[in-house]
């Protein structure tokens, strides 16, 4: 098979057997096509015979471009995943990326916001008008659910169970899982189903199933909520930026402050992975050090 086939049948799998995003297939679409513009650049266009000299080549290549760290470390990441298909599937005889490991990249905290920038947050997107209302019930059901905010775009009102105070989530790799809401959410969503999305679809004669929409009555995109909070964080009284995923940060942290256990906040997050959910672990152990260096007398 031609190099074209095998990079696109790889790119294939990762969309239906692996469950990964269109977002995801292109980045390893990218990392693939620049190590074969590589190989031919420098003279070795056959893909399947790079060895462990090829490799190094390219890792001084990427170096010499200025490539972070961290975007060196997933070019290889894909590149490995995509040479471990190849051997899967009988094509090579080794994987020649599998010895290939960077140095761990220093750990990153995720940022979160305190008790009292929520309520900030929260007294920002106070109103009565049907946006106002969309806009209080996305903050709790991001904050109180701890979902991602593709997940949210895509909520439809069929996955909200006001019996039980449940979302079913349909979530990274075609994985379903079901996330409490607790009675704030609850209140928001109802008042913004009733008054605010109604309001919109029937102005705008829309109709489709997705809770959140735009002021058009579409369904709403993730840049979409992305806006929405930063223009809610500009109407508060604080001074920081915003991104959806701190929701989901703040979420978590709140839970594992307030005595939740590790296995309970991975199932609710939906990591497939503890090692995933324990970089919230540091964050509280950081929070806890902070508080000790201010409070005690002899810190």
């Amino acid at each position: 098979m031609q190099e074209k086939n095998w990079s696109e049948l790889f790119l294939n799998y990762l969309i239906v057997e692996r469950g990964y995003s269109e977002k995801t297939k292109i980045a390893y679409e990218e990392d693939i096509l620049n190590f074969f513009d590589f190989l031919k650049n420098s003279g070795e266009a056959d893909y399947l015979s790079v060895d462990h000299l090829d490799i190094r080549t390219y890792l001084s290549f990427l170096y010499d471009k200025n490539y972070s760290r961290n975007s060196i470390s997933r070019k290889i990441a894909s590149l490995r995943s995509f040479y471990q298909f190849l051997l899967k599937n009988e094509v090579i005889k080794e994987n020649p990326f599998s010895y290939v490991h960077m140095k761990k990249k220093q750990l990153r905290l995720p940022r979160f916001f305190y008790e009292k920038e929520m309520d900030a947050l929260f007294d920002s997107a106070k109103g009565s008008a049907p946006l106002d209302l969309r806009n209080q019930a996305l903050l709790e059901t991001l904050y109180g659910t701890g979902i991602r905010v593709s997940e949210c775009s895509n909520l439809t009102v069929q996955a909200i169970d006001f019996s039980t105070n449940v979302l079913l989530i349909h979530g990274k790799g075609n994985k379903d899982r079901y996330v409490p809401f607790g009675s704030f959410a609850q209140d928001a969503l109802k008042e913004y189903l009733e008054n605010g999305r109604a309001v919109l679809m029937n102005k705008y004669h829309r109709e489709h199933a997705f809770v959140f929409v735009n002021h058009h009555g579409e369904q709403i995109t993730p840049t979409g909520i992305e806006y929405i909070l930063n223009q809610l964080i500009k109407k508060s009284t604080l001074n920081s930026d915003i991104h959806p995923h701190m929701l989901r940060h703040t979420f978590a942290t709140h839970l594992l402050n307030n005595g939740a256990d590790m296995r309970t906040v991975q199932e609710l997050l939906g990591h497939s992975d503890l090692s995933t959910t324990q970089i919230y672990a540091h964050v509280t152990k950081e929070s806890l050090q902070k508080n000790y260096r201010t409070f005690h007398p002899r810190a």
